[in-house]
């Protein structure tokens, strides 16, 4: 799944001026969530101790939605390549414009073999992850920052930049 970054974390911007996210993790899946993973309250559970549950983003692609982006748990000692686990508290960033971050960026199918360019235009995924722009989406909220070849179907983290769009 998300393999090790040369920058440790998945915010990237020197000074954050997003907003910061709390919450509580539901994975039903029962696989581990990774950081990168953008994702979206589960209104089907009520808050835990005044904090929402998050899941995997489970939408149609590209369609628009607040864009909050899985952290790696560097409190107790994890990074970008650690899974959490269901019911795990979460933290999680709101990206603003401008803001540099990795995500976990899929291929658009089920196999392997996409490439995405630095300056492409990339849109929200069932899944949580991020996918090149297809058809007309609502939202294309991020633009990619590097050159990634071969992009795989389970997500790869991704220096991307918000665009906010």
């Amino acid at each position: 799944m998300a393999m090790s970054d040369s920058h440790g974390t998945i915010l990237l911007t020197p000074a954050p001026a997003g907003r910061f996210l709390e919450g509580i993790l539901n994975d039903d899946a029962g696989n581990g969530i990774y950081p990168g993973t953008c994702m979206e309250m589960d209104a089907a559970v009520e808050p835990i101790g005044g904090k929402h549950t998050w899941q995997p983003f489970s939408g149609t692609s590209g369609h628009r939605k607040v864009i909050a982006v899985l952290l790696e748990n560097e409190m107790v000692g994890k990074t970008c390549s650690d899974a959490i686990s269901d019911a795990q508290r979460i933290r999680m960033y709101v990206p603003i414009p401008g803001d540099e971050l990795l995500v976990l960026v899929s291929a658009t199918g089920t196999g392997t073999g996409d490439s995405i360019a630095i300056g492409d235009k990339l849109i929200l995924a069932n899944g949580g992850t991020i996918i090149a722009t297809t058809g007309t989406p609502e939202a294309e909220p991020f633009e990619a920052m590097e050159t990634m070849s071969d992009v795989v179907a389970a997500g790869t983290l991704t220096h991307v930049m918000a665009t906010g769009v």
